[in-house]
């Protein structure tokens, strides 16, 4: 099971970020998959999550800006970042956890069992 994230960058306060996750070793959309966040000195912050029956969740800090997404053909899981604040800098990280496991524990991204090495995301101003 391999998760590699891209996509991360630096932007201005306002800006969009477009950030992938490629699944590789399982089927994305077999699992449950979600992105969380870490700011330096901060707890993980589950930021969107796909819940059974493939409903999409989001924290409220970023409901309205920010749409998680799956391409099933190119395994491949995404977070669309609109309307950029400073307070969303932070490294950004997808994860995965067997269904199974999210039915009887929750959706909370963070505490996925896999997960990638993350990528940075600043914004500015």
């Amino acid at each position: 099971v391999q998760l590699v994230e891209s996509g991360g960058g630096s932007v201005e306060s306002g800006g969009s970020l477009r950030l992938s996750c490629a699944v590789r070793g399982y089927t994305v959309g077999s699992f449950c998959m979600g992105w969380f966040r870490q700011a330096p000195g901060k707890a993980r912050e589950p930021v969107a999550t796909f819940e059974r029956d493939g409903r999409p969740s989001y924290a409220d800090s970023v409901k309205g800006r920010f749409t998680i997404s799956q391409d099933n053909a190119k395994n491949t899981l995404y977070l669309q970042m609109a309307n950029l604040k400073p307070e969303d800098t932070a490294r950004y990280f997808c994860s995965a956890e067997e269904e199974v496991v999210c039915i009887a524990y929750g959706y909370d991204a963070s505490l996925f069992a896999d997960r990638g090495q993350g990528t940075q995301v600043t914004v500015s101003g």
